[in-house]
């Protein structure tokens, strides 16, 4: 039977499922369009690398849907063909996280036997590690872990394979080095549809973990007036994140091996069980090895996590990725809070590249958007620094004394102490809430912090 455009070839082969099932085997974003661009069909990778509902964009144009920086340069869908020849071009994207993925975009007409174009086949593969043989020039980012070192670079061509695999992964590192963004990244590429949920074995007491881990059966306990199904229920089907696994009890590290063995669920106070989907990531900034030999870790454990081991180094060793996260964190606080900083001042440039960022990322972060906060001028200044940074015998010996840059000139004695960095965060929260006028929601948001992180630091500073 001869098909007089390409919607009917899809239409005929899709109701045998025969061309969409071909198409989701393929391990490259796959899309087909008309000869206008109006896209027909999409495969589960293209979802996947795109963050689109393949159900919601049919009948949408391909740049609404892409949103490639090609399509306004020189694509072929939008200047009519003028070589009927396929073409693939280097590019980016930008996913339904905001996030910039790096492309090799492949354009190919489909031609009827007449030698008119009826639509055009489009096949996007995120450029790895393996497919660029020179360092690219410019950052290469995954949310706000961005950079372009070697090893940074290396996890972020690595991540996109590890996502299509249900295989536990264990994050190493030291705090702050966005190890937890980096688990949310790969579960985010990943085919799974199921919930990213994260649970903090640091931050919960002992007694609490089990029943955050497992659930519990009505009457378990004291006070457990309901049932409650656990995270590993909550993730059916997605991830389960566990922070700080170190701090995991021994008995709750036999139950999660067991879990991990078979797949099911055993909510404390019942024994019935419900088997579950669930993709383990963990993280810790301990040496789980030495942990091992202390005998304060299961090894099977270790070895049932280990079997995709990443390891994020600190801020100190990644060169001029903390210029690239500078300028990164600079526009999303300036976006915030609504000024117009157009950098940092000299000085401020030489101190941060000698410093030595115990808190990584996280403090990088903070540091910033405090200076936004408190920016009143074009330019970042010293004056502008937490207390804290300008104390002590380790600043550079080259910073250029001004007033505009250093309210002390050499020699004075300070006579107030140092500002802390809890000193620093007490501040901006009370400020926040000033800001909200006492609405939590609000303050959390203007910290870029999650509800239950303000709620928790306010409780460590005492701020009811």
């Amino acid at each position: 039977m001869p098909f007089t455009d390409t919607s009917q070839l899809l239409h005929s082969l899709s109701d045998t499922k025969g061309l969409l099932t071909i198409l989701d085997t393929l391990p490259i974003g796959v899309a087909i369009m008309d000869k206008s661009g109006v896209l027909l069909a999409v495969n589960k990778k293209y979802e996947s690398l795109t963050g689109v509902d393949g159900r919601k964009v049919l009948g949408m144009r391909c740049l609404h849907a892409l949103r490639c920086d090609f399509c306004m340069k020189d694509c072929p869908v939008m200047t009519s063909w003028k070589a009927r020849s396929p073409r693939t071009v280097e590019g980016n994207i930008v996913n339904r996280s905001r996030e910039k993925i790096f492309i090799n975009l492949t354009l190919a007409p489909i031609i009827d036997g007449n030698g008119s174009i009826r639509g055009v086949v489009e096949a996007v593969q995120p450029r790895s590690e393996s497919l660029l043989n020179e360092v690219p020039v410019h950052a290469y980012g995954l949310g706000e872990l961005v950079g372009r070192s070697p090893k940074i670079r290396k996890i972020f061509a690595m991540t996109p394979s590890i996502a299509q695999t249900d295989s536990p992964v264990l994050i190493t590192g030291e705090t702050g080095t966005g190890k937890d963004m980096l688990a949310e990244e790969i579960h985010n590429e990943s085919d799974r549809d199921g919930p990213f949920i994260k649970v903090n074995c640091g931050a919960l007491p002992e007694e609490l973990l089990e029943s955050e881990f497992f659930g519990h059966a009505k009457n378990a306990f004291p006070g457990a007036d309901m049932p409650k199904p656990g995270r590993l229920r909550m993730a059916h089907g997605g991830t389960l994140f566990i922070s700080e696994v170190a701090d995991l009890p021994m008995h709750l590290q036999t139950k999660l091996l067991a879990y991990m063995d078979d797949h099911v669920v055993y909510p404390v106070g019942s024994t019935r069980g419900a088997r579950t989907d669930v993709r383990i990531m963990a993280a810790s900034n301990n040496d789980l090895d030495e942990l091992v030999r202390q005998k304060r870790f299961r090894q099977d454990l270790l070895y049932r996590l280990n079997v995709i081991r990443l390891h994020l180094p600190p801020l100190r060793e990644r060169g001029e990725d903390i210029l690239l996260l500078q300028d990164h964190f600079l526009k999303m606080f300036q976006a915030r809070f609504n000024k117009t900083v157009k950098g940092f001042s000299k000085n401020v440039d030489t101190l941060l590249k000698s410093y030595t960022f115990p808190g990584n990322i996280r403090e990088l972060r903070n540091l910033i958007e405090y200076a936004v906060n408190f920016c009143d001028s074009g330019v970042v200044s010293m004056r502008h620094l937490p207390g804290y940074m300008l104390q002590g015998p380790g600043l550079p010996g080259n910073l250029v004394a001004t007033p505009s840059e250093i309210q002390q000139p050499p020699g004075t004695v300070r006579t107030t102490p140092p500002e802390r960095w809890e000193d620093v965060q007490r501040k901006m929260i009370l400020e926040a809430l000033v800001k909200s006028g006492g609405r939590k929601r609000q303050a959390a948001e203007l910290l870029g912090w999650g509800r239950s992180t303000l709620w928790r630091k306010m409780k460590h500073f005492g701020i009811e």
